[in-house]
This record gives structure tokens, sequence and C-alpha cells, in this order.
């Protein structure tokens, strides 16, 4: 697959910046719609080449912070920067960017080479040029022959490759992707997440990319920013957010998390830390123990998830894996009493969640 001239042009575009100068930059970013805060006060530097996600529900200011970004919304205060310029006033088609919708909003009476050579036809870029280029972007996201197609004769992640390839012909320093794979089924959406990693890493694009799904931050992302209520909650690597979130919120909203009070802390432990042991167990060195009742049990292949109310009426979850046949497996039973041990080392202490959110810088 010869995709290395997108790359290489992309290097050769790119302005003359120091090695540390974020792709983007957010300084104290507010946003109101109304009574309605979306963004109260941003900060977030992107790295230049990173595939980073702001990750979210619905109503956390994520896709308001990628709308501004792409200049499609004006921030009320604050600073937008791309690479080292302050971009807070310039219109999106002056913005070194290109947006990946949900809705790939492909023209249906033009080809597919057509659709991706389109905004260089806008930009008067030489018939040769355009061709190479958009047959160069085609070939990059695995469509090297479906140049002559229409899109109605697409599957629907051929479609979404190639609204891919329409931004990327571009050659953005910085691509946004809102929530592009929401209308593709699992597996579809699963294999897309691989491929967009993929095609992130071979143009060499910053690519921030808005999801509310946690498995897609997880596994494209170089880097995740947790938004809840118009901030930041924690910015870090998927082995940061996931094995030291910041706060319960990210610890609630990143996987299934257990939280445990211990005195006046509160510890995360994920389900697949602890071990469920018979009521009449020893309890094992350096263990913690708590004892409880067996409520649903849930066989999902892979693992074995059981809910459990302690004796302080909390409940928890315990993630068994599946080692074995089912017919070797010994099931808990509902109303069963056991224990639940895991060790210190396997728990993470947990800052409270501020109110609307705990503004956070990244590194840079």
């Amino acid at each position: 697959m010869r995709t290395a001239p997108i790359a290489q042009e992309r290097e050769q575009a790119r302005p003359a910046i120091g090695v540390s100068t974020p792709a983007v930059s957010l300084r104290a970013v507010r946003k109101t719609f109304g009574d309605v805060v979306a963004l109260d006060g941003v900060d977030l530097d992107v790295r230049a080449g990173e595939f980073f996600t702001m990750l979210g529900a619905s109503g956390s200011g994520k896709t308001t912070m990628l709308r501004v970004i792409a200049g499609f919304e004006q921030a009320d205060s604050g600073t937008v920067m791309l690479h080292g310029v302050d971009v807070t006033r310039v219109p999106p088609y002056d913005r070194d960017v290109n947006t990946v919708f949900q809705d790939y909003a492909l023209f249906p009476h033009m080809n597919v080479l057509q659709n991706v050579e389109y905004g260089l036809r806008v930009k008067h870029v030489p018939t040769v040029q355009r061709r190479r280029r958009a047959n160069d972007a085609l070939r990059m996201v695995g469509l090297p022959d479906y140049g002559r197609r229409k899109p109605d004769q697409l599957s629907g992640g051929q479609r979404q490759r190639v609204a891919l390839a329409r931004a990327i012909v571009n050659r953005p320093s910085v691509l946004l992707l809102d929530e592009p794979l929401g209308a593709l089924d699992l597996k579809l959406r699963q294999s897309m997440q691989l491929e967009l990693k993929r095609i992130q890493r071979e143009a060499g694009i910053t690519f921030i990319f808005v999801t509310h799904d946690q498995e897609e931050a997880l596994t494209m992302s170089d880097r995740i920013a947790v938004f809840h209520l118009g901030r930041i909650e924690q910015v870090g690597s998927p082995v940061e957010i996931y094995e030291n979130p910041a706060n319960e919120y990210v610890a609630d909203f990143i996987g299934v998390s257990n939280t445990i009070p211990f005195g006046p802390d509160r510890y995360a432990v994920r389900p697949e830390r602890m071990r469920l042991l018979p009521a009449e167990a020893p309890v094992p060195d350096a263990a913690q123990v708590l004892q409880g009742t067996v409520g649903e049990v849930i066989y999902l292949g892979v693992l074995t998830r059981v809910h459990l109310t302690l004796d302080d009426a909390r409940t928890v979850s315990v993630a068994m894996q599946n080692e074995t046949s089912t017919s070797a497996l010994r099931m808990p039973s509902p109303g069963e009493r056991v224990r639940i041990a895991w060790w210190p080392a396997q728990s993470h202490r947990l800052a409270p969640a501020v109110t609307g959110g705990a503004q956070t810088r990244s590194e840079q």
C-alpha cells in the first residue's frame, strides 16, 4: 500500500514550530448557551501527531469543545491556538483543520474519487496533482479500487473510509472526528477502531476524536480527556485513566469500578481484581476481605460477572475469568453467602469529584 506521500507532504506543509509546541492549545475556554454552561474554563494541550480522544457522556461538553476548535462555535472567552497561532476569532474555512462527522455527507451524484478530490477542486489544485493525492488517500484507507463507485454502492464502513479519505486528502494539521463510528454495527465499529489508529499513524496527522464510548477511547487513543459537566476531570493515557482514575466520577465512568470506603478515604477496586471465595474460606494473607450475598450471576462468555450485596447494604461487582468449560466451572448461586478479597496494591485511592467537574490542564 503506497501511503508515504501523504505523510511526507504533511510534514513538508507543517509550519516550522518547536518540538514541544502543541497542535492545539486551549486556555480558559468558556462557552454558554443561555443559562447552560457548556464549557467552564477548559485548559487543554493536544500534542502534535497524537491520537487524542475527548470522552464524555451526553451533555459533558466534548462536542461543543470540538466545534469551538473547528470554529463552528465561538467561545465566549478564552483562547484557541493551533500550532502556537491564536485562531480564536478565525473563521472555520481559514483554520488548518478538517472535520469528519457521523453523517458522512458524501455527494450522492459524485463517484468516490470525485467525492475525495472535491476539496482539492475547490482549492483549484491542478488535475494531475489532485488525482494523485485522491488516489493516495483512497489507498491509505484501504479502498484503492473503489474510485468509480457511487456512495449508494458502498457499505457503511466503506462510506466512513471515503469520508476519512476526503478529510485527510487536504492534509490538515488537525483532523477532528465527531463520533464517526456511532452509526456502524458492533463488529464493523471494532474493526474501524483499529483502522483509524493505523491511518492516523501512517498519515502523521493529529487526530482529535470525540466519543461517549469508553472502549473506543481505550482502544485507539494515545491520551484521553474525560469531560464532565463542561470541565475536564482527568487527562492521561488509557492505562493511567483506567488504572489510576483521578476521582470517583472517572472510576465509575471508565469501565466498571467498585468504590470502597476505608476511614475518611475511598478506594476504587476493579471487579477483575477481586476474588470470590466461599463464606468459610480462610482469609488470604494481607488481603482485604468483605462478606456479602450473591445477587445476579451473568455469564458473558469470556467472563462471569457476579453482583453482590455486602453486609452493610452496599453493592459490588466481581468479574470471574472463565478459564475452563462451563461444565467444570463452579458458578455461585443467587442468595449464596460469599467473601470477596483483594490486596491493597490492587486498589487506588480516589480524590472526590469536584461539583461540575475538575478543571485539568494536560501535560505537554
